[in-house]
């Protein structure tokens, strides 16, 4: 990045921003400003090629057709994973999530080749779809607090041996695999199901993206009254008793 300026790419909000996803690149743009760093955000629609210079991309969920069209795309277009080559940060998130791995079922029930960013193959579950709020436990090397988000899915992605499971699950199916995982990262890359927009809902994962891209240890603070009270509110709604 640029002194004081970070460049967020939101990536195809024609075709993956479903549940308010589009919130994420928000939440990431004002908590940049708040810490007095100017953001170039570019808004990258599926006929347009995704720029290589960007610090952090952002990708959403989307329905089974517009996924297969973004997968097609990014393959086709090949810059971001130029860009994870280069050092960027990607946040992905549901048909985002398993775009970035090796592959994934189609609209069509064809097996869809993915960008291989993130080491995880999905395919689809043949239960319940999984559907409503989840709470998990971070995977503790990221430091991060209590994951609190909303899954609405019927994906199973299994998590290979070059990547971490995001998070453990306390409440909901996360990965869907029944062994209690949530999403994957590697060192730049990371993947959720988690909707929300989930980095409203958790805004420390914004930061740690910010940290990630800034290259520092520790960001200025900010006023966190109104996330936090977001968090409160949905994890008390999560945990009473049905």
């Amino acid at each position: 990045m640029s002194d004081n300026s970070l460049r967020l790419v939101w990536v195809y909000p024609d075709l993956l921003s479903t549940y308010g996803d589009q919130g994420n690149a928000l939440v990431v743009e004002r908590r940049a400003n708040q810490r007095g760093l100017h953001v170039e955000r570019h808004d990258v629609r599926s006929d347009q090629p995704v720029p290589t210079s960007g610090d952090i991309y952002l990708i959403g969920g989307g329905e089974d057709r517009p996924q297969r069209l973004a997968a097609e795309r990014l393959r086709r277009d090949g810059n971001l994973s130029r860009a994870v080559a280069n050092g960027a940060i990607v946040f992905s998130v549901c048909a985002g999530y398993q775009i970035l791995g090796h592959e994934f079922i189609n609209d069509l029930g064809q097996r869809e080749p993915g960008l291989g960013l993130l080491d995880v193959t999905s395919t689809r579950g043949e239960g319940e779809r999984c559907v409503g709020d989840v709470l998990g436990d971070i995977d503790e090397p990221l430091g991060l607090p209590q994951l609190t988000g909303f899954e609405n899915h019927q994906g199973v992605t299994h998590v290979g041996p070059s990547a971490r499971p995001f998070a453990r699950v306390r409440l909901g199916k996360g990965n869907g695999t029944g062994d209690g995982t949530e999403g994957a990262y590697n060192d730049t890359v990371f993947g959720t199901y988690m909707h929300g927009p989930v980095l409203a809902r958790n805004p420390q994962i914004a930061d740690m993206l910010l940290r990630l891209a800034l290259d520092v240890n520790a960001l200025p603070q900010v006023d966190d009254r109104w996330y936090e009270a977001l968090r409160n509110e949905r994890i008390a709604a999560a945990t009473q008793p049905a």
